[in-house]
């Protein structure tokens, strides 16, 4: 059963354009760049997230939003605390991002 595994930034007041287009740049490349430990192959199913544009108001300082699909909470766990390419991004995002979030579910279950 899948996981969709939503992440929210936002970036610290005063961080370049050109720094926030390429941390959301490397972001969604970890699709490609996220390879399973015993396939070698890219196991993120998919990936997208662009800036806010929500008219509601209710972000609460939140600027960007991402939405990642796994096959399994399987892969969603390895790519949370051992996914070598997503630690290294991870380890990018300090003095760049003021706040972040991170919510999974699995399609369905409530």
């Amino acid at each position: 059963m899948s996981i969709i595994h939503i992440v929210l930034f936002q970036f610290k007041a005063g961080i370049d354009p050109t720094v926030v287009k390429d941390t959301c740049n490397r972001m969604l490349a970890l699709k490609d760049n996220c390879l399973h430990p015993t396939s070698q192959k890219p196991y993120i199913k998919t990936s997208s997230g662009g800036s806010d544009n929500s008219p509601e108001g209710i972000q609460h300082g939140i600027t960007h939003a991402f939405v990642v699909e796994f096959a399994s909470a399987e892969d969603r766990d390895y790519y949370t605390h051992k996914d070598p390419a997503h630690l290294a991004f991870v380890r990018t995002l300090d003095g760049v991002i003021e706040k972040a979030q991170a919510v999974d579910y699995t399609p369905g279950v409530y």
